[in-house]
């Protein structure tokens, strides 16, 4: 019999504690002598509940990324649709209407390509799923075209590729024929081995799988587990499914895919999941709700996937997404969990600090007050206030050694703008006769008590503020102005590498900002664009959390250093809220929730970098 050391050419390594676990540990072996278990670590593969469809839908195309999806058009049993939403990675939005006159609505068309360059091909225009059509469409991520028209209609097909490199493969009813797109025109190319309808699909447009379906009969009869291999001229038939279906549909590559869902009879639907591997397939985690004829998204490996929508029940179509994940790290996204109340609650106010020792001063404007408290990771503790009372400040440095400044003493703002600066030395608030060089209010700041920068906010006229002022201890000095006027922005880094983010221009915006030390870059902007969010983190690993669009929001964003990236939302919906921390360490406390001011603390973490090992059992 095959042994470990036969496999991995060394023996089980006996160990006291398990060690520190990153990549290079996956598929490794130890003992650990002191809990008597035998451990690995091995990828964790599991289904989780995503943000709803905006309608009940099945029988959708897909396309996209887990974290950037498209469910195109499908049917809710009754009606079919024309439209399509776009998925963050959380939550769905409406996208394009598709562009078909008279009536662009469709179901069981193929998908193909991403969020922002997708097709829709072929499908059917009536519930009964008789009646196929011939139309191509592709999304900009804004608008459906008509692209060329397939030679035939067709509907129940599977497809892979891009919108310019696109592969559709068989069809009702039980159609062998395989066409290549290359944005312009459609080619003939080798056909399926097995005629089929309500298959699976993924891969590109050189390098296809399909899988699975019924032949030849629509769905009531014939189910079968073939599977194919497309090299970009032959379809090879190779290891079959583990189980014969119809109505699944895949996402991944040509060497590590996936098939989620289907019917293993009429009209049993199943939950399984399998995997290819480049040979063969194995049985995965379930889905939570057996389902078929969902819209998938994933890839290109089988990392990450998407399952949207589908028949959940007999006749019954839903609106439910879940999400794949195959990693060593759990879990895979960050989330809020709520912390100690402020003393106070209050709106307008400032912070600094960590998740474990955060500091919140100021407040308004009803009463307008310097209210101080201190963090230590569960509860706030009352400190010093100000000396100068003030809200829509901002503020720099850590609960030990905080910076204050601008800000307004007055309702309305602008006749009580502030240049004042003061210094925390954890205990008291100290002023610093040296103000700000422009007084302003709904200021932002980033940094260290001894190297902190302002900039934007509201100033006489009234008016946005570009103005940049950097302060080295004891003096502002004011430096290269901001590109986009605002106030209501936060920020998040250092005096040398900072980011700005958000804010009211007017309109409210999105845009973003890099600072070198020297000079302002605009960027890639936020999602959701807004104003008096929260901010905390680096210049290229920035976290922003609530604001107000037309209302309060509790929208969570993750920079990356290039985009921003949808998180889940804040429990408590606020705006005018003070932000600490770090992107994956973060607090959010205070605001504004709409109807009162808030003492809600919250603390978020950040996806999970430790990997997890697992408990072997042993015989």
């Amino acid at each position: 019999m095959t042994d470990y050391k036969g496999i991995k050419g060394d023996r089980v390594e006996y160990i006291a504690s398990d060690p520190t676990l990153t990549s290079a540990e996956e598929g490794q072996v130890w003992y650990n002598s002191t809990s008597g278990t035998l451990k690995s670590l091995v990828q964790i593969q599991a289904w989780s509940a995503g943000g709803n469809l905006p309608a009940v839908r099945s029988g959708s195309g897909g396309a996209g990324i887990q974290t950037a999806a498209l469910n195109i058009a499908g049917e809710n049993g009754a009606a079919l649709f024309a439209t399509s939403e776009e998925y963050s990675g959380y939550t769905w939005a409406a996208g394009g209407t598709m562009a078909q006159t008279p009536s662009a609505i469709r179901f069981v068309n193929a998908g193909t390509g991403t969020q922002t360059a997708a097709l829709s091909i072929g499908g059917n225009t009536d519930p009964a799923g008789t009646v196929a059509v011939n139309w191509v469409e592709g999304y900009d991520g804004t608008t459906w075209t008509t692209k060329t028209n397939l030679p035939t209609a067709r509907g129940y097909m599977a497809g892979a590729g891009t919108q310019t490199s696109t592969l559709a493969f068989g069809g009702n009813p039980g159609i062998t024929a395989t066409l290549k797109f290359d944005g312009t025109t459609w080619t003939s190319t080798g056909s399926l081995n097995t005629g089929r309808g309500r298959l699976a699909g993924f891969g590109t447009q050189t390098a296809a799988l399909a899988a699975g379906g019924g032949t030849p009969a629509p769905g009531t009869s014939g189910f079968t587990n073939a599977t194919e291999s497309f090299n970009g001229s032959t379809w090879t038939t190779v290891n079959s499914l583990n189980t014969s279906k119809t109505n699944l549909r895949g996402w991944g590559n040509y060497n590590n895919g996936a098939v989620a869902g289907g019917r293993v009879t009429t009209p049993a639907t199943t939950n399984q999941t399998e995997l290819w591997d480049g040979t063969s397939w194995v049985s995965s985690a379930t889905l939570g709700t057996a389902g078929y004829f969902g819209s998938t998204a994933g890839g290109p490996g089988l990392s990450s996937g998407l399952y949207a929508g589908g028949g959940r029940g007999p006749g019954a179509a839903s609106a439910a997404t879940e999400e794949f994940n195959s990693t060593i790290f759990s879990p895979a996204t960050g989330a809020w969990a709520s912390g100690g109340n402020m003393n106070t609650a209050r709106a307008y106010l400032a912070g600094c600090g960590t998740q474990t020792a955060g500091l919140g001063f100021g407040r308004g404007y009803s009463p307008i007050a310097g209210t101080t408290e201190e963090y230590d990771g569960s509860a706030w503790s009352n400190s010093n206030p100000l000396n100068t009372g003030r809200y829509t400040l901002a503020g720099a440095g850590i609960q030990t050694a905080a910076l204050a400044f601008g800000g307004t003493t007055s309702s309305p703002q602008l006749p009580g703008n502030t240049g004042a600066t003061e210094e925390y030395d954890g205990s008291s608030w100290a002023n610093n006769p040296t103000g700000l060089n422009t007084p302003r209010s709904s200021i932002a700041g980033l940094g260290l008590q001894t190297a902190a920068l302002a900039f934007g906010g509201f100033v006489p006229g009234p008016a946005n503020s570009t103005a940049t002022e950097s302060y080295n201890g004891s003096t502002w000095t004011t430096v290269n102005s901001l590109n986009t006027a605002r106030n209501g922005m936060t920020g998040a880094g250092t005096q040398t590498a900072g980011l700005a983010f958000g804010g009211e221009a007017p309109p409210l915006t999105g845009a973003t900002e890099s600072w070198n030390g020297t000079n302002w870059t605009s960027v890639n902007s936020m999602n959701t664009a807004r104003r008096l969010l929260g901010g905390a983190g680096l210049q290229t690993a920035a976290l922003a959390f609530g604001g107000r669009t037309t209302a309060e929001v509790a929208n969570t964003e993750e920079w990356n250093g290039t985009n921003w990236i949808s998180a889940p939302p804040m429990a408590t919906t606020r705006q005018s809220l003070a932000g600490a921390g770090t992107q994956t360490a973060g607090l959010g406390f205070g605001g504004y929730t709409g109807t009162a001011n808030s003492a809600a603390t919250e603390e978020w973490s950040g996806p999970q970098t430790t990997a997890t090992a697992s408990t072997l059992t042993t015989t």
